[in-house]
């Protein structure tokens, strides 16, 4: 083991200057001495300055209405998004089409993943005139403080209240800088279907949130809640007055709505005590929190662009089969959007 840590420690080294997060993971990252001295506070505090200036040079695709709402709340909210018939062609293909999808489980939640390449845009130009709308990329990008390619795909969540306890249901922060997800719902979402919730102003790094993270980089590599020490730092709820945030508010909205937040910012999904089912089109954006520029995305190269989930799952599968490594998302063959689960 001390043989294999040798090894390994120049990998460990190298993510800290990028957006790698796991304090468990990552020895280096989760050293409680390091983090004494001050190594999770800088990462947070460079990554911050690194997402500020970015933002500026991307504010111009923003009007100054939205921006400064952004600014202010940490995330974008627009009700019929999409012209009506570009939303029900959309809405016709997520639910008459059937697609290779790949679902995994987290306690009582099952979340859908239906990966949109270009053979899959080509037979469905309303899909991909969604996927690659102007106004959701620039609130994608202004949100992740980076320029590039998000990853679009269809995404369901299928929740059972019956099981064990979604972990999504945690208010938490992904990670220690701006990244962004997007959600463009394709039915009304009911106070009572489990909605998206969000604490606004969280998105900011006041110096208050840079002790709290500072508090949780000392024992978080230790922590039993796994997504913690993966450093998606978990928050209660009576922690946020000390902060100076409020409560979280839930998110019930109609079909077409896109919302669009910074999800380094705390957030989640809230529990809901009925079977549910919510289908969206779904985007992620993150990045290394350290790049001086806006460009140079490999994932906009030729061969890769619009192909990023399907090379992901073709190296996961790989790293099952012959390093024996599972991984979470199983395949189950083509079903349409909003299907019931097949695991």
């Amino acid at each position: 083991m001390k043989a294999l840590a040798y090894f390994k420690f120049p990998l460990w080294l190298l993510g800290v200057a990028g957006s790698e997060k796991s304090l468990r993971k990552n020895p280096v990252l989760g050293s409680p001495f390091l983090n004494r001295i001050g190594l999770h506070r800088s990462r947070v505090s460079l990554a911050a300055r690194m997402a500020r200036m970015r933002r500026a040079r991307l504010a111009s695709s923003l009007s100054d209405a939205d921006r400064a709402s952004f600014d202010e709340n940490g995330y974008f909210l627009t009700e019929d998004f999409l012209p009506r018939d570009d939303f029900e062609a959309l809405r016709k293909a997520a639910f008459e089409e059937r697609f290779d999808a790949r679902e995994m489980r987290q306690g009582q939640a099952i979340t859908r993943m239906v990966p949109l390449p270009p053979e899959v845009l080509k037979r469905h130009p309303a899909v991909a005139r969604a996927l690659r709308d102007p106004r959701a990329l620039a609130q994608i990008r202004y949100a992740a403080a980076q320029g590039g390619e998000p990853i679009g795909f269809f995404q369901t969540v299928i929740v059972d209240p019956s099981g064990a306890k979604d972990p999504q249901t945690s208010i938490h922060s992904d990670t220690f800088h701006a990244t962004s997800k997007a959600w463009l719902f394709l039915q009304d979402v009911g106070e009572e279907d489990g909605p998206f919730c969000f604490v606004p102003g969280s998105h900011r790094l006041t110096p208050e949130r840079l002790e709290w993270q500072h508090q949780c980089s000392l024992s978080a590599a230790a922590d039993p809640d796994g997504h913690h020490a993966s450093g998606s730092f978990r928050v209660r709820t009576e922690e946020l007055s000390a902060l100076g945030l409020p409560q979280p508010v839930r998110m019930a909205v109609r079909a077409n709505t896109l919302i669009v937040a910074d999800t380094f910012a705390f957030h989640g999904r809230s529990p809901s005590d009925k079977p549910t089912i919510r289908c969206e089109l779904h985007w992620h954006m993150r990045r290394n929190p350290f790049l001086p520029w806006t460009g140079l995305d490999p994932k906009a190269l030729p061969g890769i662009r619009g192909r990023e989930m399907q090379l992901f799952m073709a190296v996961s599968d790989a790293q099952e089969k012959y390093l024996k490594k599972r991984h979470i998302w199983r395949p189950v063959g083509p079903v349409a959007v909003n299907a019931p689960a097949q695991i």
